[in-house]
């Protein structure tokens, strides 16, 4: 007798431990596999076929996080996994309550800083943990910083969609007024916006609160409707393929390696995977806001909100040179549309995240533009 499945991120979800657990192990004894043919004296498998996770072994940080033992409860499992990086990367942060949602915010200074207050917001796939050296350094100098997960992502809130939060721009938006003004964050402010998809609507909020903000400083984020989208974000938007890469644990780290020129210390790559390891909230979060954003849409506001005659404050773009998604045209081209305005600050040796990449340089052009 046949039956009907049907699958969606609700019914994915009820078993998010497992589900873990089982796509590590399996996909562990396919990279152990494949390193070893590689390294060692066996014959190189040349056989094209498919194989979701193989994109991570060529990944030293990455391998590291897959390479477990034929039986995984023997050690090394998924729950020592856990335990082994679950109090890293919660550095200047603690937890706000914003109406019904929590989030995980990162503070350094105080509001007494000289220099006023800055707010950093980080893009998908990633987390705020990429601003704390430059939170770190910035305060050092008399800042007051603020960077929150965005919701759904890093230690904050990841509501089930449909359920209180549904990964809409305008949900985003308001989510974020509430944030601040629960933080009493003091306008006008400077902002800093990195990134694809939550990173962008950083800048389409700043479009639509001018008044809130003294300057503006963008890191590397799509800006014209020219702006490739990366191949992440095409995959997650394919039904079912999309659900089953959203709950690839190492999807941030690699994403962030793919658009840089190195590769994430063990450490670090620990932070970013590990929400994305400890739940199937942070990719379903993921996989809903990929599919609720209109990529096109969303550049053309914001190409014609910053062009000359309809934003008059000064924006810094300071522009990874590395970033193997966004190229130095896209920067270019949106410093022409409004030059009495913009600034173009090119970073080199540093490629899609700035921030993580060389947050020295970041500091440095952030210090002269504030």
């Amino acid at each position: 007798m046949a039956t009907n499945l049907l699958l969606t991120p609700q019914s994915l979800a009820f078993s998010k431990f497992s589900v873990s657990t089982k796509k590590v192990a399996i996909n562990s004894q396919r990279a152990t596999r494949f390193v070893a043919k590689a390294s060692g004296g066996e014959e190189k498998n040349d056989e094209k076929g498919f194989t979701p996770f193989g994109f991570v072994t060529d990944n030293p940080s990455s391998r590291s996080a897959i390479q477990l033992p034929e039986s995984p409860a023997e050690d090394g499992n998924v729950g020592q996994m856990l335990y082994r990086i679950e109090d890293k990367g919660k550095e200047y942060g603690s937890y706000i309550k914003s109406g019904k949602l929590r989030w995980f915010v990162r503070e350094t200074g105080s509001p007494e800083s000289r220099r006023g207050t800055v707010v950093f917001l980080h893009g998908a796939p990633t987390q705020s943990y990429s601003y704390r050296v430059v939170m770190s350094q910035m305060s050092d100098v008399g800042f007051h910083c603020f960077a929150p997960d965005w919701i759904g992502f890093g230690f904050s809130d990841k509501p089930q969609p449909g359920y209180g939060f549904d990964y809409t721009e305008k949900e985003f938006h308001g989510a974020l007024d509430k944030l601040l003004d629960v933080l009493e964050v003091k306008s006008p402010f400077f902002l800093v916006v990195q990134g694809f998809v939550v990173g962008s609507y950083g800048l389409t909020w700043a479009l639509k609160n001018p008044s809130k903000i003294s300057k503006l400083a963008i890191l590397n984020t799509p800006l014209t409707v020219s702006s490739p989208v990366p191949g992440l974000f095409q995959q997650l938007r394919i039904p079912l393929f999309g659900e089953f890469t959203s709950q690839n644990a190492v999807i941030a780290e690699r994403f962030i390696e793919a658009g840089s020129p190195y590769v994430l210390k063990l450490e670090k790559a620990d932070v970013y995977r590990l929400p994305y390891l400890a739940s199937s909230g942070p990719g379903f979060a993921l996989l809903e806001a990929a599919r609720k954003i209109n990529f096109r849409d969303i550049s053309s506001q914001i190409a014609d909100g910053f062009a000359s005659g309809r934003w008059d404050k000064p924006v810094l773009v300071a522009w990874g040179l590395a970033d193997k998604y966004l190229p130095q045209t896209i920067a270019e081209e949106f410093r022409k549309q409004n030059l009495s305005s913009v600034e173009l600050k090119l970073i080199e040796g540093a490629g899609h995240m700035p921030q993580e990449d060389w947050p020295e340089k970041v500091v440095d052009a952030l210090r002269m533009f504030f």
